[in-house]
């Protein structure tokens, strides 16, 4: 159209406009108020889309009052086209940016259904978002009347010289995939490496695994690094594990009232201490004749690794007092040595005697020389 704008064309672009916004506000209302009964569901998976909605609807209505606008007034041929052009490409944007959250907030909700924890393993959520917004970029360019197959072709050539030269971000990448595809380690597990890092895992991004120590410091571990060394996961195959507690008493102790002792303070603490598992069957097997006690192990079952150290507290404490008030001894480790006057030279102990202090021993006291109790 070449004619010149009238009054009445601005008043209906202007109503097209206020309409718009007018839609705009009353769809924010109703999102919100679909957020609020979102909340209330225990899946997060709509909680994620009326997010994402609530973005892109309201803008989509103003930019759809655009163009009823822009279709009403006496635009040019160039004109109208260019703004056509500019409201594609702002829809498309809205609409790859909506679809970005919704895609990767699934991905999370799913990620951390899965492992139970509030960590998730980013490395999903990142290559998911970027492959929507790839994807996005990629129409875009193709509204615009830019051709994407000479893009392709140079991405695919120049590919190989970025998988060259980073070989190493690569192989953190797939490493990454690996360990969680394969599920031998999730958010929330506790592991344990053969060099000696242990704690809860707290990430999985697309370099390195986040892992949180006991003492509540971070230990950053290349997923590359992670995939190739010898590792225990005390979550797999079940979160729930037994530990051994080893014990000793005096070769006069009845074996069987400390036995009857033991299981009476195990059930004691598998009732009473958070993190025990009292339908757990414990155990107590004998096993050695040391040097001054018999030992015997104590088997218990706790809810996940880091119980173990309040169970084991609270044990040892009750089963000594216990112990004491039952009269069981537990002995401490002695050794007893003989030692004769006639093999000393020169009347000394010998030099490498443990624990015994070098003493001459007088010439006019013939016979043995008493034992000698080391504590």
């Amino acid at each position: 159209m070449n004619r010149t704008p009238t009054l009445d064309d601005f008043m209906l672009a202007g109503i097209a406009l206020a309409s718009g916004l007018l839609a705009a506000f009353l769809l924010r209302i109703l999102l919100r108020w679909l957020g609020k009964h979102a909340d209330r569901t225990r899946w997060s998976g709509d909680d994620v889309m009326v997010d994402a909605l609530r973005s892109v609807l309201p803008w989509s209505a103003v930019i759809g009052s655009a163009a009823v606008a822009g279709a009403v007034l006496p635009l040019t041929h160039t004109v109208q086209h260019q703004v056509n052009q500019t409201l594609k490409v702002l829809i498309i944007l809205a609409v790859t940016v909506a679809a970005a959250r919704v895609i990767a907030g699934l991905v999370r909700a799913v990620t951390n259904s899965r492992s139970g924890v509030a960590g998730s393993a980013t490395i999903f959520v990142n290559i998911t978002r970027i492959l929507v917004l790839a994807i996005g970029f990629l129409v875009m360019l193709q509204t615009l009347g830019i051709s994407i197959a000479p893009m392709l072709t140079a991405l695919g050539v120049g590919g190989l010289a970025v998988a060259l030269a980073l070989q190493d971000t690569l192989a953190n990448l797939f490493a990454g995939i690996h360990i969680l595809a394969s599920k031998t380690v999730q958010p929330g597990d506790y592991i344990k490496l053969s060099s000696g890092e242990e704690g809860y895992v707290e990430d999985i991004n697309w370099r390195q695994t986040t892992v949180r120590a006991l003492s509540n410091n971070l230990v950053v571990i290349p997923n590359g690094q992670l995939a190739k060394t010898n590792m225990t996961n005390f979550m797999r195959p079940e979160q729930e594990l037994t530990i051994l507690v080893q014990v000793g008493v005096g070769y006069d102790s009845d074996l069987e009232h400390v036995e009857e002792v033991t299981m009476e303070v195990i059930a004691e603490v598998m009732t009473g201490i958070t993190g025990a598992l009292p339908e757990h069957e414990p155990a107590i097997r004998f096993h050695t004749f040391g040097d001054s006690r018999i030992g015997f192990t104590v088997i218990l079952g706790v809810g996940e690794f880091s119980d173990q150290f309040r169970i084991k507290h609270e044990f040892i404490k009750r089963l000594h007092k216990r112990y004491r008030a039952e009269g069981i001894r537990i002995p401490a480790p002695t050794r007893t040595v003989a030692l004769h006057q006639g093999a000393l030279p020169q009347g000394l102990v010998p030099q490498g005697a443990v624990g015994i202090p070098q003493q001459r021993i007088p010439e006019d006291e013939p016979g043995e020389v008493p034992s000698t109790r080391l504590d």
